[in-house]
């Protein structure tokens, strides 16, 4: 089983921007903590950032052939992202949507998700551990927890 992990806009700059919102693990943290558990659960990982909308659709165009399904934090993309929304769905394979932060209890703006009615799941407010809580239930989904 393979999962592609998408990153979206500024998650490059995790452990240094906003800490109290979003913790101080860095990115190379996040991923490392996921590696981990997919070699615990059997899965290999193909994990992706960007801070371009088109790249991140371009990434998932390229790897859909490759993989069994999403695990994705699209950042602020997620809020207002209709053509990253629409690329998910198109593809027709299960993704899990991810924050870091409770995005409902935060501002208004993003307490609408465009993703979340096509996800599989969806995990929020539990840090880097919304990473691995999706994870799971994505493998979980596709069959093999």
């Amino acid at each position: 089983m393979k999962i592609a992990v998408i990153h979206g806009p500024n998650l490059n700059l995790l452990g240094r921007r906003e800490p109290e919102v979003y913790g101080t693990a860095t990115l190379q943290e996040v991923n490392e903590r996921l590696e981990t558990l997919g070699r615990e659960l059997g899965v290999q990982l193909e994990i992706f950032q960007s801070n371009h909308e088109g790249e991140l659709l371009d990434f998932l165009h390229r790897s859909s052939a490759e993989v069994d399904g999403f695990l994705v934090n699209a950042g602020g993309l997620t809020h207002t992202s209709v053509v990253l929304r629409d690329g998910l769905s198109g593809l027709g394979l299960p993704y899990v949507e991810v924050h870091l932060s409770n995005t409902g209890a935060r501002e208004p703006f993003r307490h609408r998700s465009l993703l979340a009615a096509g996800a599989a799941g969806v995990v929020l407010g539990f840090g880097v551990s919304s990473y691995l809580l999706g994870l799971r239930g994505l493998v979980a989904q596709l069959g093999r927890a």
